[in-house]
């Protein structure tokens, strides 16, 4: 398990980093000039972590006893406040699911992350013209919009546009922060 989380911060960051050097322009390239598609902001932040356990209930109990998180029976609900928004709270899903889900598939992965993006319709138009694989159709529940894609190296990644209002209004006071 160390491991694993230590290569998915290295990768987290290493992606960060490798995209925002990519992406970067300096200020004087910028002025004056309409803000293109393809350089609107798409990602804004991990929305969640998901991981298979053999014995999911464990796993929260003992973070909970261990760790402190404020768990639930999905796992632990993280809040923290948007930088764009300061006034506003933004929340990150911590969850450990069954060994035997199917949740992940296509991957074959133990893990699936989850992106908190802007525009969820746009961009999944924005993926398949770039050649991404988007492996189902944008769901509406009412705490944000999900979709899947696959990456590169085989791992399914969630997308999901957050109503980060209904969490506030679910769990104020229940979460880790």
């Amino acid at each position: 398990m160390r491991m694993l989380t230590s290569l998915l911060c290295a990768s987290l960051l290493l992606g960060c980093a490798e995209s925002t050097v990519q992406g970067e322009t300096s200020k004087e390239e910028t002025v004056g000039v309409e803000r293109s598609e393809s350089s609107m902001k798409r990602v804004t932040g991990i929305g969640g972590i998901f991981f298979k356990s053999e014995n999911p209930s464990g796993m929260r109990d003992w973070y909970h006893k261990h760790l402190g998180l404020v768990t639930n029976k999905y796992g632990s609900l993280f809040e923290f406040r948007l930088t764009d928004n300061p006034d506003e709270k933004g929340y990150l899903q911590w969850s450990p699911f069954s060994d035997s889900t199917k949740y992940f598939e296509p991957s074959e992965k133990s893990f699936m992350i989850n992106y908190r993006v802007l525009n969820i319709e746009w961009l999944v138009e924005q993926l398949k013209s770039e050649g991404v694989v988007v492996t189902d159709t944008i769901e509406t529940f009412e705490y944000g919009k999900f979709v899947h894609i696959m990456d590169p190296e085989g791992n399914k990644l969630e997308l999901w546009e957050p109503t980060d209002s209904e969490f506030t209004r679910l769990y104020e006071g229940k979460t880790t922060h």
